[in-house]
């Protein structure tokens, strides 16, 4: 069992705000199977907690995420297989029924840029970049971005992002809608904050109703996080996808 210095999220509750830090910045936060289960615990623990409100997701300063820890995902490639707790996260965050909001100081690629569609406001620096890594490892994007970009940014600028592979700095971002607001570096969590204390300051029932009606039939984000999950086990069977992800790694970020 891990101790507390080693657990790869911090979860501070208080005031009817849960403030999520992801706390691998050896990895650059690179979502593994251990710390995508403890993200998806401390969201459905905040859910069920009356006195919840809210959620904020943090990275470390310079990086929010580089997306799926790659060791780990060659492992997948080898055993053509992905670990539940990737497909447990993914239907998670698409389903919370509080307000998520999201602090991007740095990167933030693959999965850890197709979290940013679930949340309600995001905050980043002005260095922040955001990038769909997943066409370059030989696989299809994830966690219903293939239904959601396209809502967000129209087709065109989703295809560049998720096709292409574009990197988007954080004014690109902030265009497309994938950012509501750009912060110095040092008050990207404090705003996020700030945003999440603002809302749990209206009357519950309101914000949760309009959420909904804005976000509408969950239903159709899961059918299609299980089609992308499908395409994905049909990819990890391809020799191509390992030499993919090898070359991407010896390249870096």
């Amino acid at each position: 069992m891990n101790d507390r210095m080693s657990l790869p999220i911090a979860v501070d509750a208080r005031g009817g705000v849960t403030v999520i830090r992801l706390e691998r910045p050896e990895t650059q936060n690179a979502l593994s199977a251990e710390l995508l289960s403890a993200l998806s615990d401390a969201l459905v623990v905040g859910e069920r907690d009356g006195r919840n409100k809210a959620f904020v997701i943090v990275g470390s300063p310079g990086v929010f995420s580089t997306g799926t820890d790659l060791r780990e995902l060659l492992d997948y490639v080898d055993g053509r297989r992905i670990d539940e707790s990737i497909i447990r996260f993914m239907k998670t965050i698409a389903t919370i029924e509080k307000p998520l909001i999201a602090a991007v100081d740095g990167l933030a690629l693959g999965l850890g840029s197709h979290l940013l569609m679930h949340c309600d406001y995001v905050v980043a620096s002005e260095w922040s970049a955001f990038e769909s890594t997943c066409t370059e490892l030989g696989l299809v994007p994830c966690a219903a971005a293939t239904l959601l970009a396209p809502r967000l940014m129209g087709y065109q600028r989703a295809f560049e992002y998720l096709v292409l592979g574009e990197r988007f700095d954080v004014e690109r971002a902030l265009a497309v809608g994938l950012v509501n607001r750009i912060v110095p570096a040092a008050e990207v969590e404090q705003e996020a904050v700030k945003v999440a204390r603002r809302l749990i300051s209206l009357p519950d029932e309101s914000v949760g109703q309009t959420r909904r009606l804005m976000r509408g039939d969950r239903r159709e984000v899961l059918t299609r996080i299980d089609q992308e999950l499908t395409q994905i086990l049909a990819r990890l069977r391809s020799p191509l996808v390992r030499d993919a992800v090898v070359a991407y790694m010896r390249k870096g970020f």
